[in-house]
């Protein structure tokens, strides 16, 4: 069950890449065009996924809540597909998703930015100033979508396995490092115990889907996490009605597990009746 995550920033040959590496590997490709076969059966409108898929929030409040439920079932895709194995995720934060699964290879590819402007005029037929704009406005929607949504520095290589500079290294090259990189003994011994993290991270993104969306829970502020049949809930919340609608969410969906509830009730809402 190999799992590969490639990043990357725009005009660095990484779409090439990793359509290369699947096809190589006979992997499946886990990309934008994978998540909108998958749309509609996840409850997701085309436009849904054009607005939430590695977008960073739009700072209007309606608009934001309804963005995070769709970048949650996005995830939820993702995550599915990773169960199967043998796929190449291609962006998303796709590392960020799998959090604590030890099969994966997370991978970067990088070049120049002058390089990879020109890359990307040629390709587009485009004015090189109009491709410096589109490169640079990619680079900062890209990095502004995995700090809002997984707190992480896009461009620091130690977040990565291997990170790769197309200026030098060919694309065919890259596949080959690539391929040989998942021989590494350490991902082939984590393979099978992966699959239980997977399975949890799966059942986690099924509740945080619910718990965001139900109206009974005002914003959403907590941490959820499952381990060894164990659902641990953590953050607050704004009173113990909401702690018992959550605690009903989770239990339709999985009743067999126990629930670990640290949460804190933050009552911050004054009634008028009482001022």
């Amino acid at each position: 069950m190999a799992i590969v995550t490639i990043s990357r920033e725009m005009g660095s040959g990484g779409s090439i890449i990793a359509s290369a590496l699947a096809d190589k590997l006979g992997y499946t490709m886990v990309d934008g065009e994978t998540i909108l076969k998958e749309a509609e059966t996840h409850g997701l409108s085309l436009d849904a996924v054009e607005k939430a898929d590695e977008k960073p929030p739009a700072f209007v409040e309606s608009l934001d809540a309804r963005i995070e439920v769709d970048i949650h079932r996005i995830q939820q895709i993702i995550l599915e597909y990773a169960l199967r194995g043998n796929v190449v995720i291609y962006g998303r934060g796709g590392q960020d998703i799998l959090e604590g699964v030890e099969s994966v290879l997370t991978t970067r590819i990088i070049a120049p930015l002058d390089l990879r402007v020109e890359r990307w005029g040629e390709r587009e037929w485009l004015d090189p100033d109009l491709s410096r704009i589109l490169v640079r406005k990619s680079d900062q929607q890209r990095d502004g979508f995995i700090k809002y949504y997984f707190d992480r520095d896009w461009n620091d290589p130690s977040n990565y396995d291997l990170v790769i500079n197309t200026a030098k290294i060919s694309e065919e090259m890259a596949v080959e490092l690539i391929s040989h990189a998942l021989q590494e003994k350490h991902l082939i011994e984590q393979r099978d115990s992966s699959k239980e993290r997977l399975r949890e991270l799966i059942l986690r993104k099924k509740f945080e889907i619910e718990l965001i969306r139900s109206p009974d829970i005002d914003g959403y502020h907590m941490q959820i996490d499952i381990k060894d049949g164990c659902i641990i809930l953590d953050g607050h919340i704004h009173s113990n009605t909401e702690r018992e609608v959550i605690h009903e969410i989770i239990n339709n969906q999985q009743p067999e597990y126990k629930i670990k509830d640290q949460l804190k009730v933050f009552a911050y809402h004054v009634n008028p009746t009482e001022v």
